[in-house]
């Protein structure tokens, strides 16, 4: 799309930016007037999506994993994601810091610790709690949770998002995706819609991550000082962050989120480090090398299964919610990598966006998560019974029990603080961007009114009935159903338009090579027509010469041997007349 129309086009509020807005403002103000029925009516769609459509999260996900590692290892790898000429934008440090400093970096900080803690006391169905192999699966689900699955959703949305921006020239939009299936459709409702279901899903997603972020600041304030961990609390923080946020985000892109990622990903590498060496340094090791080898060996067969012989809510309440909750943030996290990842090829984005922090994952939970379990099973324990009751704590208990704790804390607190700043950034943009027709810069009027919806929504999710995190974790499956089911129409998109484009780069590769073949023929013949040329040139020319110089000397020599032969005969005939004369002489004597 050429400069002037997007320019054109973001002078006027969309109306997907009306509607989705509107719509948010409604729950905000539902929650708001009456939590108990918002919490209520929640409770019964929860239950009717986890059993009506557990299977359908469990399986698309899994198909998600499956389809992005082919794309990588296939020839569509080689696409890139924009112009031929196009080369990425960020350093690798940089890029890799602001996929994490975007929100996820929030899930590993809050869930590092308490999702093994918590899998080894309530485990999945066949563990016995509070058991070796409990806490071997804990560390397994945990880093099952947020390794492969969840990067392989947010790089589906990512990769799609960034090829029709950068190749296409299309709308930051997520109905740009759709143009191989819907036409010029997608610019009126049919397209809209689209965006407007991917908006609701984004904003519920971030407004979950808001959420955890709030109550594990809470949490380590009440854990330092004698701060209160409640509601009230959390409030002030999401208060105080989105003041913070706005003012980060009115630096941009490429200063406020790209430099606060960067000291993010080093305050984050200096804490991991921390922790495996002072801590129990053989046991993580040993832990990260049990883990990694479980996961390799169990990743089907956990994307796979359910309980359809039993009672168990083990998997809705954890594993379904967290599919849900990353394909909920999927608008926002694609939109973002994608805006961070111009230039890269497809191969070199996966390897990025997938593999990378699929490693880190499960180096993270083997980190804080097999620490906290050492403490449990052998120090001195207390870390399961707090984290059953406050999970936000789950983190500052574990430092609590190494050296230098108060420090560290801080450090915890300051990362989390940062995440949330850069999430709410980015959320801020994202959100901006999918309501301003895709404009790279959206207004700051705009990225203010969502950030203050965001706020609001996940303030009357903590205050909605028993509010806390099983409001935020009914949210995120509730609203994620609908942008599943946009997931898998986009893929068969976007192969529609890998295969075509690959189809003319192989037709531009074999027009070069035909016509380096017909150059290289072509020098070729004309060297051999050259050399011909010039053997029979050579030989016309010799012969030529040859002839002349014949002649010339045929001339020459026959003009020496005529002068030759003419004194020669001169000499014979004077010499002749003289011994005639002589002899006439001598005959006149004798007579």
């Amino acid at each position: 799309m050429n400069k002037k129309y997007e320019n054109s086009q973001t002078e006027k509020i969309s109306e997907v930016f009306i509607i989705s807005a509107v719509l948010v403002l409604a729950f905000v103000l539902w929650g708001a007037i009456s939590p108990s029925s918002l919490n209520n009516a929640a409770g019964h769609a929860l239950g009717w999506m986890i059993n009506t459509f557990g299977w359908f999260y469990m399986l698309v996900t899994a198909f998600f994993v499956l389809f992005v590692i082919v794309l990588a290892i296939s020839p569509y790898g080689k696409l890139r994601l924009g112009k031929p000429d196009d080369r990425p934008e960020f350093t690798w440090f940089s890029w890799i810091g602001m996929l994490f400093a975007a929100g996820i970096g929030v899930g590993f900080v809050f869930w590092g610790v308490a999702e093994p803690v918590l899998y080894y006391l309530d485990p999945p169905l066949g563990y016995e709690s509070a058991s070796r192999e409990s806490a071997l699966a804990g560390l397994r689900y945990g880093s099952y949770h947020w390794a492969l699955h969840p990067w392989a959703i947010f790089s589906i949305v990512g990769l799609t998002l960034a090829y029709v921006q950068y190749r296409k020239d299309q709308p930051a939009l997520i109905s740009s995706a759709f143009y191989p299936l819907l036409g010029d459709k997608i610019h009126g409702w049919s397209g809209k819609t689209i965006d407007i279901l991917a908006v609701i899903a984004t904003s519920t997603g971030v407004a979950t991550t808001f959420g955890l972020s709030a109550l594990q600041i809470s949490g380590g304030l009440s854990h330092l000082t004698d701060l209160p961990n409640n509601a009230y609390v959390q409030l002030t923080i999401i208060a105080i962050v989105t003041v913070l946020f706005l003012i980060s985000a009115a630096k941009g892109v490429n200063k406020g989120i790209k430099i606060l990622s960067n000291i993010n990903i080093v305050v984050a590498g200096l804490l991991l480090l921390f922790v495996i060496i002072v801590g129990p340094t053989v046991f993580i090791a040993e832990s990260f090398v049990t883990t990694l080898g479980g996961y390799i060996t169990n990743i089907i067969p956990m994307s796979l299964t359910l309980t359809p012989f039993s009672e168990s809510e083990w998997l809705g309440t954890n594993t379904i919610f967290f599919w849900a909750w990353h394909i909920s943030w999927a608008p926002f996290m694609g939109l973002f990598i994608a805006r961070i990842s111009r230039g890269r090829t497809i191969r070199e984005f996966m390897t990025g966006v997938l593999i990378i922090p699929a490693f880190l994952a499960i180096v993270w939970f083997s980190t804080f998560g097999g620490t906290a379990l050492n403490i449990e099973m052998n120090g001195n324990g207390g870390i399961a019974a707090l984290v059953t009751g406050e999970v936000e704590l789950a983190l500052f208990a574990t430092l609590a029990e190494l050296p230098l704790s108060a420090i560290t804390s801080v450090l915890a607190l300051l990362l989390i603080l940062i995440f949330f700043i850069t999430s709410a950034d980015s959320a801020s943009f994202v959100l901006g961007a999918m309501t301003s027709r895709g404009s790279l810069n959206p207004k700051m009027s705009i990225k203010l009114v969502w950030g203050l919806l965001i706020a609001g929504t996940a303030s009357v999710l903590l205050l909605s009935g028993d509010g806390g995190l099983a409001a935020l974790q009914t949210a995120s499956i509730i609203t994620a159903l609908p942008f599943a089911i946009i997931m898998v129409f986009m893929i068969i998109s976007i192969l529609i338009m890998f295969t075509k484009d690959l189809k003319i780069q192989k037709d531009r590769r074999r027009e070069k090579l035909t016509e380096s073949v017909k150059d290289e023929f072509r020098e070729e013949f004309l060297e051999d027509v050259k050399s011909e040329l010039y053997v029979e040139m050579k030989e016309e020319l010799y012969d030529e010469v040859k002839d002349k110089m014949y002649d010339g000397f045929k001339e020459e020599i026959y003009d020496e041997m005529k002068d030759k032969v003419y004194d020669d005969l001169k000499e014979d005939i004077i010499q002749q007349i003289e011994e005639e004369q002589v002899q006439v002489e001598k005959d006149e004597t004798k007579d």
